[in-house]
This record gives structure tokens, sequence and C-alpha cells, in this order.
């Protein structure tokens, strides 16, 4: 990614505002169970206090096959309904505000993340610093807010977080998993003698692994899957080791990223007295387990929901290389391969887990 274009304090308004297009945009949708489709769909209109950025990759992950599949919480309950434009994990270039930018708003040209979360700013939990329970929370490519699988997206100003010139290209898209890494670090109080087991490793895991191998003692990865047991070694795991054949209360911090049902008792046996267990991954089916063992062993469970508070530090992080997205990164389709990249999400992976949508290439 080039430098980052200035414009000066006294440049006429379209220099600062830019020209919001019209016509028409490519977008990458699901329209129903099991079915997608790259469909010509109007470039979004201008609204107040919202900028358009022309994303340059967009990430699918498990949550967007869940859409696909039908079996999303957001599906279940209506909050998504289909055609639906996805994309929740993204990134591209500021080309226009609807209205005069804020002081300190990315300028026209730069690069900037879209977070996921946007919450109103009104309620009694934004209030309270808690943005994640905001009463009125919409979700970019989730539900509320149109995803950044699409030539163009609009986002409120304040949901952008800009990306320093010089950022690594494809860290963008992977900015917003990473935050979720942060705040279960944050809220577990991440300590440097603890001993850290990393269960699952796919995009969230082998991020927790990368940022427990420059801040704790020791962290050990724990998984099914030989081809990413392997990969979170080269991402700094001291062990690896199959989910049956852990060492059983050896942990003193656990980040469960499997979003397997089982791994949430694995994670049990992995603790040992007085642990923190943070829950990254979101499990769908029920399991057994014996809550007293909870209260006796003085453990901490953490649900982690998001880290909407934490993406300028998550940015630093790959820009200082403490985060790595290059060896997550596993395929970098066209956006006209969007049957293709679900296909390959489908299937599962013997490599990188992370499958990236290109929108730079022929739009114009």
């Amino acid at each position: 990614m080039g430098p980052t274009k200035a414009t000066p304090e006294d440049a006429p308004d379209e220099a600062r505002q830019g020209s919001w297009p019209a016509g028409r945009m490519r977008a990458a949708r699901i329209t129903g169970v099991g079915r997608t489709e790259l469909a010509e769909v109007p470039v979004p209109g201008p609204a107040p206090g919202t900028a358009l950025v022309r994303t340059r990759r967009a990430g699918i992950c498990g949550t967007d096959l869940e859409i696909l599949h039908g079996t999303s919480a957001f599906v279940r309950d209506g909050r998504i309904a289909f055609p639906h434009v996805f994309g929740h994990e993204w990134y591209g270039d500021v080309v226009a505000y609807a209205d005069e930018p804020p002081p300190g708003a990315p300028r026209v040209g730069d690069s900037v993340v879209g977070r996921t979360m946007v919450p109103c700013g009104r309620c009694p939990a934004c209030h309270a610093q808690r943005a994640q329970m905001c009463a009125q929370l919409s979700e970019t490519g989730l539900y509320g807010l149109d995803g950044g699988a699409a030539d163009y997206v609009r986002m409120p100003v304040h949901a952008l977080t800009p990306l320093p010139a010089g950022f690594p290209e494809p860290a963008g898209a992977l900015v917003e998993p990473a935050v979720s890494v942060v705040e279960a670090y944050t809220r577990a109080r991440l300590a440097f003698d603890d001993r850290i087991a990393v269960v699952g490793t796919g995009t969230m895991g082998l991020l927790a692994v990368q940022f427990a191998a420059h801040h704790a003692a020791r962290v050990d990865a724990v998984g099914i899957d030989e081809a990413g047991l392997e990969l979170a070694r080269r991402c700094g795991a001291a062990a690896v080791h199959h989910a049956d054949a852990a060492p059983e209360g050896a942990y003193s911090l656990i980040v469960e990223a499997s979003g397997a049902a089982s791994a949430f008792t694995g994670a049990l046996r992995l603790a040992e007295r007085g642990a923190r267990i943070a829950m990254v991954g979101v499990a769908q089916q029920p399991v057994t387990f014996h809550p007293g063992e909870l209260s006796l062993q003085g453990l901490d469970i953490l649900g982690i929901q998001h880290g909407v508070a934490h993406y300028d530090r998550t940015v630093a992080l790959f820009r200082r290389g403490i985060l790595d997205a290059a060896p997550l990164v596993g395929h970098t389709l066209p956006a006209e391969a969007v049957g293709e990249a679900f296909a390959l999400l489908e299937e599962g992976r013997s490599g990188p887990p992370k499958i990236l949508l290109d929108f730079t290439a022929e739009r114009d």
C-alpha cells in the first residue's frame, strides 16, 4: 500500500470531502441458504456523518459460513434477510465524505479498516464505556450495515480506523479478528509469567499464539488439524498438542478459539487451579460439565464478545510485527470467485486458514 495522500487544510471542499460516485458497483451477496452471487447494485448514496470507502480486500470466516448455512443466530432471529451483502473483515481507501469531515478524520485517499460493531454512542451502555453492549448496536456485514464485500462500503465516520502508510497489504483484513484476541488477553489480565494454551488453530487461534509468544512465559497450541498445529509452531508456539493429548492442569490461561463445543470441557481439563479461560470461539452446541468444578478450582470464565475498543492498538501490533498476517493467508481470490471462496472455506484446510476476496482488479 502506498503512502497516504496529504491534503492542505486550505484545500477546496472537494479535496477534503472527495467526490461521491454514483452508478452501480459489484457486491458479493449471500442470496439464500447455500447460494452466493456477485451482483450489480447501486453505489450507496451519501448520508450524514458517513464516508464512502473503496474496498481493497475482504476476508470470509466461519461467521459468514453460518450465514450461508442459515444457522447464524442473526438469520434465525430475522436480523439478516437475504440477499445479504456480507463482509465484516475488510479494509480499503476513503473516497468521499457525505459532509465536512470532522477534525482528525482520515483524509480522502487514506487507507482505513472498518469496525464491525458500530454503537449508537447515546445509550447508557455507551455512556458507561461498554459500547459492545449498546442497545442499538449495528454490525457491519452482519446486521444493520451492509458489509465490505463490495466495491464500495458506506460507513459512519467514527467507525473507521486509519491504517498508517506502508501498512502490510494483507493485514488490513485481519485487524477485525485480531481485536477479539486483544480483548481476550486484556480481560484475562495476561501476565509475563503466564503459561498459555491456545485451543484452535484457525485465524483467531494463530493470532492468539503470535500475541502470547511476545508477551507470556510460554504458549502452547492445542488442536486437531496437523497442518494447523505446524503453522502454530511457526507462529511461536513452544509446543503443539493434539486435543486429546494435551497436558491436563498445566496452564494458567487458556484461550478457546476453536468454536467447538467440546473445546470448553477440554479447556477445563487444561486449566490449573485459579486459571482464567477466555472463550473467543462461539460454540452452538450444548455440553455437559459439573458447575461445581468452576468453584472448587477457582476458575474465571470470560466470554469474549469482540474488541471494539482495540482497533488502534491492534493496528499498532501489526505495524510492529508482533502480529503477522502473511503466514495466515491461504488464498486471495478475485471478487468474481465468491462461490469458490466459500467452497474452500467449507472444505476446511490443510494450511493457512484465511481466505480473502480481492476487489481491486477489473472494476474500472
